[in-house]
């Protein structure tokens, strides 16, 4: 049990160190994104990762305080907040706005990041013993997950904006 004990411990410290990692790179990214809806975005995203940070937290201290594991009351949004905030930015924006390199570099950073992320949660999930973990890793996955596809949409936006357009009108069509 010790040993389980530690492995929930050691999975913890990595989760809150990914969170921690991707806050921080979230705000230098929105610092650094060059349109209002790259900006707000990229906020949102680290606002989640911070509330992630928080839930491993504390976790981590009751775990750590010999009170085990107490039952997450996490609930994953499907990404209902990120795809709201998305297609309200976008419809605001210019459709000719253009690629911007640095930017579309850091959403890929941040889509590997995030599939990293997954990857990890999914792992931790498959290894644990204990329910409560396994549902808060499933639900975390889920919620990484859909920040991943938030990120594509918006990198397929911001590569070319018309064909983005284009697709969606077309999508939204055909049902």
């Amino acid at each position: 049990m010790a040993q389980e004990q530690d492995a929930t411990l050691e999975g913890l410290k990595t989760a809150l160190q990914m969170e921690i990692d991707g806050k921080e790179f979230y705000l230098k990214a929105s610092k650094a994104s060059q349109n209002k809806l790259g900006k707000e975005l990229l906020k949102k995203l680290a606002a989640e990762e911070d509330a992630h940070r928080k839930v491993f937290k504390d976790i981590y201290n009751k775990i750590k305080n010999n009170k085990g594991w107490t039952e997450v009351k996490f609930k994953p949004d499907g990404g209902k907040g990120l795809k709201t905030l998305f297609a309200a930015a976008v419809e605001k924006m210019d459709k000719n706005v253009s690629s911007m390199p640095a930017e579309l570099d850091a959403v890929k950073t941040a889509m590997d990041m995030e599939n990293k992320t997954l990857d990890f949660y999914k792992g931790r999930s498959a290894k644990t013993t204990f329910e409560a973990e396994k549902k808060l890793y499933d639900s975390l996955a889920e919620q990484e997950s859909e920040h991943h596809r938030v990120l594509l949409d918006y990198y397929e936006f911001l590569k070319d904006p018309a064909a983005w357009y284009v697709q969606k009108e077309h999508t939204a069509v055909d049902g």
